[in-house]
This record gives C-alpha cells, sequence and structure tokens, in this order.
C-alpha cells in the first residue's frame, strides 16, 4: 500500500508509469462494464477508471468491491497512467489530460453517506460545516485555504529568519494584565484562589526580550481575546508577532512592506509597488471616517461645516452650536432613487448611530431636496462643487460630534462602494496609518485611556504637550490597512523608565498598581533597555484576505460560532463538581 504520488500531481509526463495511489472517492459514474471514480487526495482529484469488460483483466478480480464503491470510502490502488483522448479530456482538472487503469484495488475503510455533498461549489449551512467539520475540511476549495495559509506561514518564517530574527516563544500561562479587551481566566490548583490568563499578545514579554539582547525576536503565536465576535475575530487567534531593538518607526516599517510584498508573491496575487503610502490618522479619519481606509474606491467625505453655517437649515445650525460638524459624501450616479430607496438609505444611517440623513439630488434642472428652501443657490452651488456633484449624484449628510459623523458615513461609504460595484475583489491597497493619538478621554470613567496600549512611545515633538494639551499628543503608532482591514499593528516602545511613569501617571494608575501589574517589566526597564519596537499581524485575517474569504472562520481549521462555541466538540462545556473541587471553585446563581 506504499502510495507512490499524490492525485493531483499526475500529469501527462507520468503516462506509461504504474502507480499507487490512495485517498477518498469523491465521485463515481458506474456504466456496467466500465466504473469511473474520481479519486482524492489533498493535492487534488484524479479520475481512476475499472475496466471490468473482461475477465482476463486483473482488475476484474475485484469486480463485486469496485461496484460497491460509493461517496468518501478510503481506497488505494495499483493502476498504469494512460493518456484519455483529446474527445474525453477534463479540461476543468489538472490531471484532465489523463487516467488511470486500474489493476489492484483495497477498500482501505467504508463510509456513511455524508450530510453534505464534498464539493467545492455547493453553498452549505455555516452551522452544519462547523458541526462536521472533518468532512468539510476535505472539500476542495477549503482545503486550498489551509495550504494557502501553511505556504504563507512558511514564507514568514524564511523571510524572518533571512533577516535575523530569532523564533521565541512566550508563555501561555501569564498574569492577567490590561490590555484592552477581557481576559481568558485559567485557576491554580497549586496556588488555590489564584489565576493564569492566557496571553492577548505577548506584548510584555516580547518588551523583555529585547531588554535581554535578543535585538530581533518573532513567533507565530496563539492569542486569547474574550470579546464580542464578529466576522473577522475569534476568541483565539494566531498573529505574526515581530520586535526589533536599535530601530526606529521607518525602519520596521520599511521591512514589513517586503515580507508583505513576499507573502503576495507567494499567493500569486499582483504585485505590491513599494513603498505604501502613508497617511496620518488624522487624513484617514477625515477623508474615509476609519482608520483602516479601503483604498480600492473613491467616495471620499468632504466637510461642509463653513457652508452649512451660513445657511438657515436649524438641525445644522444646532449641530454646529454644539461643535459638532457637518460631513458628506457624493453617492455617485444615485439621484434616481425613489422616496422609499432614499428612506431605506435613511434607515440604514439611522441604524449605524445617525440621528438623520440629509440629502441633496442633482439634476439637470437644478437641486432636488426638502432642505434645499433652507440654502440660496449660490450656497447651494459651492456644496454641490466641494462634493464634486455633477447632474445623477446623490449627496448624502450627516451633521453629530465628529467621531459620530465619521462613524456613519465611514459606514455608508463602504455600503455605497459594495453598491455602485466599485470595489474590485482582485484588487490590492495596503497602506500605513500613522500618527495616532496617544490618549482618549473617557467620559465614563473620567480619566484618559491609551488608543493603543500604554507602552507606546508619543512622538519626540509632542512629548511637550503631556504637560498642557495630552489629547493632541501623537504616538508613534502605526498600523498597516489593507482593503479596509487593519492587517497589522505595532509601535516604538517607551524605553527609559521616566517616560513610562508619566504615562502611567496621566492614565491615572498608580505607582503601587503600575508595580502590581507590570512591575517586572518596569524593574527591566531599569536595567538598560535600548529603544525597540514592534508590530504584529493577524495571519488568520491575512489569509482570508488573500484567499477571498469573507470570514476568518474559513481559514481556521476549528474555528467557533458568534457564541464562542465549537460545534463539532460542543465547548464550552460544564466539568464535574470534582474537579471544580479541586480547582477551589464553587459556581452559583448559573
Amino acid at each position: 500500500m506504499k502510495r507512490t504520488d499524490y492525485c493531483g500531481t499526475l500529469r501527462k509526463k507520468d503516462v506509461g508509469r504504474t502507480v499507487t495511489l490512495a485517498g477518498w472517492v469523491h465521485r463515481r459514474r458506474d456504466h456496467g462494464a466500465l466504473l469511473f471514480i474520481d479519486l482524492r487526495d489533498r493535492e487534488g482529484i484524479v479520475q481512476v477508471v475499472f475496466d471490468l469488460s473482461n475477465p482476463s483483466n486483473p482488475c476484474f478480480a475485484f469486480e463485486k468491491e469496485a461496484h460497491a464503491l460509493r461517496a468518501e470510502y478510503v481506497i488505494s490502488v495499483v493502476g498504469s497512467v494512460c493518456e484519455r483522448t483529446s474527445e474525453t479530456e477534463n479540461k476543468e482538472l489538472p490531471t484532465g489530460q489523463i487516467e488511470v487503469h486500474v489493476i489492484q484495488l483495497t477498500i482501505l475503510n467504508s463510509a456513511l453517506t455524508p450530510p453534505f455533498s464534498i464539493e467545492a461549489d455547493k453553498d452549505i449551512a455555516e452551522t452544519l460545516r462547523l458541526q462536521y467539520r472533518y468532512l468539510d475540511l476535505r472539500r476542495p476549495n477549503v482545503k486550498k485555504n489551509f495550504l494557502l495559509r501553511h505556504q504563507l506561514a512558511q514564507a514568514t518564517r524564511n523571510f524572518l529568519n533571512q533577516n535575523g530574527f530569532i523564533d521565541i516563544e512566550t508563555p501561555m500561562l501569564t498574569k492577567s494584565t490590561p490590555e484592552g479587551a477581557r481576559d481568558f481566566l485559567v485557576p491554580s490548583r497549586l496556588t488555590p484562589g489564584t489565576f493564569y490568563a492566557l496571553p492577548q499578545s505577548p506584548q510584555l514579554f516580547k518588551q523583555i526580550l529585547m531588554v535581554s539582547g535578543f535585538d530581533r525576536y518573532y513567533q507565530i503565536v496563539r492569542c486569547f481575546r474574550d470579546e464580542d465576535l464578529r466576522a473577522d475575530r475569534q476568541p483565539e487567534f494566531t498573529q505574526i508577532d515581530i520586535e526589533m531593538s536599535f530601530i526606529e518607526q521607518e525602519d520596521l516599517m520599511g521591512l514589513m512592506e517586503k515580507m508583505v510584498a513576499d507573502l503576495f508573491a507567494v499567493a500569486n496575487k499582483s504585485v505590491l509597488s513599494l513603498p505604501f503610502p502613508r497617511m496620518t490618522y488624522q487624513d484617514s479619519m477625515s477623508r474615509f471616517g476609519v482608520d483602516k481606509p479601503d483604498l480600492r474606491f473613491g467616495l471620499e467625505l468632504k466637510e461642509i461645516t463653513d457652508l452649512a453655517r451660513e445657511s438657515q437649515f436649524k438641525v445644522f445650525l444646532d449641530t454646529i452650536s454644539k461643535k459638532g460638524v457637518i460631513k458628506g459624501v457624493n453617492a455617485k450616479g444615485l439621484a434616481t432613487l425613489s422616496r422609499k430607496e432614499m428612506d431605506e438609505l435613511t434607515q440604514e444611517a439611522i441604524t449605524r448611530g445617525a440621528k438623520g440623513l440629509a440629502w441633496l439630488k442633482v439634476t439637470p434642472g437644478g437641486i432636488e431636496s426638502p432642505i434645499a428652501k433652507f440654502f440660496e443657490k449660490g450656497l447651494l452651488d459651492q456644496i454641490t462643487e466641494r462634493l464634486e456633484g455633477v447632474p445623477g449624484d446623490l449627496l448624502l449628510f450627516v451633521a453629530d460630534a465628529e467621531k459620530k459623523a465619521h462613524e456613519v458615513l465611514g459606514s455608508l461609504r463602504l455600503l455605497l462602494g459594495h453598491r455602485l460595484k466599485l470595489i474590485d475583489p482582485n484588487s490590492f491597497k495596503p497602506v500605513w496609518i500613522t500618527d495616532f493619538p496617544l490618549l482618549e478621554y473617557d467620559p465614563e470613567e473620567k480619566r484618559y485611556v491609551a488608543l493603543h496600549h500604554p507602552f507606546t512611545a508619543p512622538l519626540d515633538e509632542d512629548i511637550p504637550l503631556l504637560d498642557t494639551d495630552p489629547l493632541r499628543v501623537r504616538s508613534k503608532a502605526y498600523d498597516l490597512a489593507l482593503n479596509g482591514t487593519e492587517v497589522g499593528g505595532g509601535s516604538i516602545r517607551i524605553h527609559r523608565t521616566e517616560m513610562q511613569s508619566k504615562i502611567f501617571n496621566l492614565l491615572g494608575i498608580t505607582k503601587e498598581e503600575a508595580n502590581a501589574k507590570f512591575g517586572f517589566l518596569l524593574e527591566a526597564l531599569q536595567y538598560g533597555a535600548p529603544p525597540h519596537g514592534g508590530i504584529a499581524f493577524g495571519l488568520d485575517r491575512f489569509v482570508a484576505i488573500l484567499a477571498g474569504c469573507e470570514s476568518i472562520r474559513d481559514v481556521i481549521a476549528f474555528p467557533k460560532t458568534q457564541k464562542g462555541v465549537c460545534l463539532m466538540t460542543q465547548a464550552p462545556s460544564t466539568v464535574d463538581s470534582a474537579q471544580l473541587k479541586t480547582l477551589f471553585i464553587k459556581t452559583q446563581g448559573i
């Protein structure tokens, strides 16, 4: 039963060879004297033929077994590779010019009828796919995602190894520290009442490794976050984690661009031009409403607050009086929308948090809108010109606080991009977003919070503002956005104890709290920490984008649902009271 070849690797050059193949019955076509089996393995499908018309044919000895074959039976065959005639070639298969004439058959295992067909193009309910994930993973279009994932992971390792990085593992059982999401906690049996946390990222450990002098570190590592799930989030995910010493922001970004370009080459995608464009956080928010812009299409946001101030429209004027903004987007060619369709679009905006949606239709005869009477013609002309409106366009406006206006219009922009078919799925537009704010103000907690994490360094020229206007301080943080998805993010870190203490103080973290939560890092910084910085890429998101998948669940072997449940194993599950007693845990009120 020694396999000589994978099914999907056989080609015309193999004609005349005797081969041994093993795999699963993908399809069967029984014509009595001739039985055709599509045999499938990891690398693809090949047609194998049982010629049962002649009792002297060696495969005739296996006639009964051959006719018993059904979908997903596991078999091994020995046969001769033969060329197919031009009339019988299958141009849809890489192996379509040849077939294997069987001389020996071994049935290795039978199979129940699968709950769904193992076909590449079948649309199957996700809940069924995840329940029978071991069958779903057999499907050729699913399997190719994992072959791509393997190739990208290996290419990543090769690139980093060649550039002087060292692969070092960090602990899975670590200390709970505030990093933006809830931790998964693991009770300690040996120290009752205490808990480990599963790492949200190796952030503190990779900084410690820089202090330790390793200079360049990486690992492809599992991370855990107990947060609300969506298409690009899972409770456990994989990131490419990278840290470097003695570098500045541009050094790291330049090197990472080369790595990303290499990964695109491995995936046989379009060649990316280097360097990638840079855009400040403020510019990205102002033009696209998000800090991860999709640059495959236009429809940029435009602010008209200054023009709206000259109108008589009370909604706009009230917003301006409350220090809000009026921003708009040009929905190209949608002036023909009916009133019902306009109401639906308004509801889309309200669903995304807007108080309403104002609009102007640009027609050959002028502006049509229920709010047009509140604007003089010259003012309407200026607004239309700013949004580059031409007859046939629909101009949409949101009046709100700047953050909310960006959030709503950024979301509507993406909706319109899809609706107007402006997005080329085969186009890839990476962009670096830089100069993020260092801090945000949390009105509920009435204190500053770190936009990324408390170890991000401020821009040197903004350091004086820490004492006078902290919210204006920009950070040495950078994200890589690709087609509207954040695929990577990082920063240059604080490496001096006095600066780290200053940031903790601004965040309202007392010296005692800092020592309790981050004492080991703070102590390490006092022993000659080098300037350092790093980045982490979401491997799952990267693979999903390059594989053309809408959800990262399609590139994770055993993913969980949006409720965090594994439908195959039924995790999470209850455990018996004896286990809980061993861990000194009691459950109540559940």
